[in-house]
């Protein structure tokens, strides 16, 4: 059956707007079983944490995750300046035969791991010139968010809290004007931490949301990768239908009061 509503990254439709990691998980194994469970068709893969096949002694996450059935995302995780993050993703490219969809992060520092812009800027305009299509990690500073877009990434992906902290959306008013102002796809990147911080994200007009730590640090990640995909879904739907306008103070019946049987 045809996808009516696909996300567009980079010119590739895809049918799933959940982004999964691959990190964090116990073993190849499980990674595999979430992955499959969320229904996501790109994940995201640190270069300098994973083994693409740089090391041939050891087990490489393509075995599990083919570049067949997925999209690979290498991402420059635990960068800290753009020469950095630049250099990783050019090794990226040589490692999956000059892929060139990569996500951009350029951290300030290692406690908050939140985004170091200045460098973000200057690693973005690098690795647009180079040819490669930029999905970067990023502040909920609408003007940055802009900037991005207007250097040439393929897509913004603000953060909704701390990396890892699970505490959800905490500033959905910078998000929203994100979204109204952007013409490339606006994607949750970091602090989802269950299903309904991700359905909100998705009910405020987000194309997509990118989590780890929310599925792999779950007792049961792989149930819990299946409650993202149907919040995710469930988000997009309530999004694309269009809430019924909040009424403080004004009560209205859910059935019309006219015509009551036995009046």
């Amino acid at each position: 059956m045809e996808n009516l509503d696909p996300l567009i990254i980079s010119g590739r439709a895809y049918r799933s707007r959940l982004l999964v990691g691959t990190g964090k998980y116990k073993d190849f194994e499980e990674t595999r079983r979430a992955v499959e469970a969320s229904g996501a068709e790109i994940v995201t893969v640190a270069i300098r944490r994973t083994n693409l096949g740089q090391d041939p002694n050891q087990p490489s996450l393509l075995e599990v995750l083919p570049p067949s059935q997925y999209t690979i995302l290498p991402n420059s995780a635990g960068c800290f300046t753009a020469e950095d993050a630049v250099r990783t993703l050019r090794l990226a490219r040589e490692l999956l035969d000059g892929h060139s969809l990569v996500k951009l992060e350029v951290l300030g520092d290692p406690e908050t791991l939140y985004p170091n812009m200045p460098e973000t800027l200057r690693a973005a305009e690098i690795l647009v010139k180079e040819g490669f299509s930029v999905m970067v990690y990023c502040s909920d500073d609408p003007i940055q968010a802009k900037r991005l877009e207007e250097i040439g990434c393929v897509a913004v992906m603000p953060l909704a809290s701390l990396i890892g902290s699970g505490m959800g959306i905490l500033n959905p008013w910078n998000l929203r004007l994100i979204i109204e102002r952007a013409r490339v796809p606006v994607l949750v990147d970091a602090g989802v931490g269950t299903a309904s911080d991700a359905a909100i994200a998705m009910e405020l007009g987000c194309d997509g949301v990118l989590m780890n730590t929310a599925i792999a640090q779950a007792k049961d990640p792989v149930l819990m990768a299946s409650a993202m995909r149907k919040a995710v879904e469930a988000g997009r739907e309530a999004f694309l239908a269009g809430r019924m306008p909040k009424k403080f103070y004004s009560a209205s019946p859910s059935s019309p009061m006219t015509g009551l049987v036995g009046s």
